[in-house]
């Protein structure tokens, strides 16, 4: 018996132990599988996440893709961009129109509120004690001290009431002041406006210059587009010459996309091919030129402008020296008839300049300048108006007879109708400038300075270096001295020195007028004869 109770206990153990370790083993197979199922959702999630990252890094580079093609859209429509629609201004639009605001009163509209006994009334005692006569000499204390402050707090409230009442009338007083400024600063700008609008009509100088900046202002460009320019109208031919800021080769895209690399994980730019980038800008100025040239024209209704001669330069600085240089890109003269015979919207911008016979940089990417047609600045000098005085000459007049402002003036008309234009400067305001004259040559091309002397004795030799000092200041290229008498030997050696001064005596003055203005005159005493 006891063998077959002992072998019992063993079997059971040992089904015991393999039961244990059935459980032990079924233990560890799950535990291994949830190790490989959790290492799967693990590799599977890392798989998740690298995808959405080399799709959000991919769909970065398209976006910047998409930004560059934008830029680069936005570079081939300038032109067309500026022929929808009106022009970037009118006098119509440049008015000023008020409208009245309102005024907002909520700030200081809401009174404080005012106090209130019931917040400062020490509490009554008890009937007992009202009754028994305790505690009344303290609540007779406390009640004067509560209606003291009582009394504070009501005097507070009336001097805060005050202070916001005034406030709130100044605050209007002041509104209504500002809305009364403004109606009148838009009011005085509108006639001031009107009165320029009459002066555009005839054509007044001033006039038109503003009104073409304020066009030009108008005028939307992509970001980063220079927007400098100068503007000089000359009514006697309705001439507008016009210098205008270009944008430096920067303004192309130097990539053409970009490519998000998934083995390097790295986003790389494809480069724009470098003849496309050159093409580009030359087309970008291209555009800007004619662009500007029909935005002026567009927006002079009232046809002032009969010619626009552009001058389009680059800021930048010279690598050589360091130096900060404007190189001329392009340079055009057009008539409003013969610009009025392009169809924009068809044209080849580069093309269209050649059919202009417009100036273009050959390499205008190598910032390699050109020759503007007209270059000067009038800014330098105080104009006048012109007069005429050929057409009062008497036969034989004499030079020396006339005023000095008449022959100043003649001396202008004489330039004229040389082939040039010139223009008179206003008196004890000339710096030493009498008259302005400016050739369109583009080979002899320059900005010479005038100085007419109605004299009847010999010219100082300082009279000429006074002129050589002008040309320096004013940077031109080129000074004449004229007079009706005569220079002595100092005087023509330091021109011939110095090179740039031309000095015109009575009788070569004499021949001149004869030659071009069809007048027999006689310019003054006869020089004396020089020694050999």
């Amino acid at each position: 018996m006891a063998q077959r109770r002992n072998n019992n206990w063993h079997s059971e153990y040992q089904r015991q132990q393999q039961a244990m370790q059935r459980a032990q083993r079924q233990q560890e197979q799950q535990a291994e599988r949830a190790r490989k199922a959790a290492e799967a959702d693990r590799k599977r999630r890392e798989r998740e996440q690298k995808v959405a990252y080399e799709q959000r890094q991919a769909e970065l580079a398209q976006a910047r893709t998409i930004g560059v093609e934008h830029e680069a859209e936005q570079l081939r429509q300038l032109l067309r961009d500026a022929l929808v629609g009106d022009a970037p201004t009118s006098f119509e639009r440049l008015r000023r129109v008020h409208t009245p605001m309102a005024f907002d009163e909520r700030p200081w509209s809401r009174p404080e509120l005012a106090p209130r006994w019931e917040d400062f009334a020490p509490p009554e005692p008890g009937k007992l004690s009202a009754l028994l006569g305790l505690g009344k000499k303290r609540y007779d204390t406390e009640l004067a001290a509560s209606q003291e402050r009582f009394r504070e707090a009501q005097e507070h409230h009336q001097r805060a009431e005050e202070k916001r009442r005034t406030a709130l009338e100044r605050k209007r007083v002041a509104h209504d002041l500002r809305e009364v400024q403004a109606a009148r600063e838009a009011q005085e700008f509108n006639e001031a406006l009107g009165q320029r609008r009459e002066r555009y009509r005839t054509g007044d100088a001033e006039a038109v210059e503003w009104f073409l900046g304020e066009v030009l202002d108008a005028s939307t460009y992509p970001a980063g587009f220079p927007r400098g320019h100068r503007i000089a109208f000359r009514a006697a031919t309705g001439d507008v010459l016009i210098e205008i800021q270009l944008p430096l080769e920067e303004c192309v895209p130097a990539a053409r996309g970009y490519k998000y690399i998934k083995s390097r994980d790295e986003t790389t730019a494809v480069p724009r091919p470098e003849k496309e980038r050159k093409e580009t800008y030359a087309s970008v100025l291209a555009q800007i030129a004619l662009r500007t040239v029909h935005e002026v024209l567009a927006s002079d209704t009232d046809k002032i402008i009969t010619g626009v001669t552009l001058n389009g330069h680059v800021k930048t600085v010279d690598r050589a020296t360091g130096q900060e240089v404007s190189p001329c890109l392009i340079t055009l003269s057009t008539s409003r008839d013969q610009f009025a015979t392009l169809r924009l919207s068809q044209v080849d911008p580069v093309h269209c300049l050649k059919h202009l016979n417009a100036l273009v940089s050959p390499n205008p990417y190598d910032l390699e300048p050109v020759r503007p047609i007209i270059e000067f600045d009038l800014s330098k000098y105080r104009l006048m108006d012109s007069m005429d005085v050929v057409a009062g000459l008497d036969s034989r007049p004499v030079l020396v007879q006339l005023s000095p402002t008449e022959f100043e003036h003649l001396i202008r008309q004489l330039f004229e109708a040389i082939g040039m234009e010139a223009w008179n400067t206003q008196a004890s305001k000339d710096e030493g400038v009498d008259a302005v004259a400016v050739s369109k040559d583009p080979v002899f091309n320059g900005e010479c300075i005038i100085q007419a002397k109605r004299y009847s004795k010999l010219v100082g030799v300082e009279s000429v270096q006074a002129l050589a000092g002008v040309v320096e200041h004013k940077r031109a290229a080129k000074g004449v001295l004229i007079t009706t008498s005569w220079f002595g030997r100092a005087s023509h050696e330091f021109a011939r020195q110095h090179g740039r001064l031309q000095l015109i005596e009575g009788p070569e003055l004499k021949y001149l007028i004869k030659e071009h203005l069809g007048k027999d005159v006689i310019p003054g005493p006869v020089p004396p004869k020089r020694r050999a």
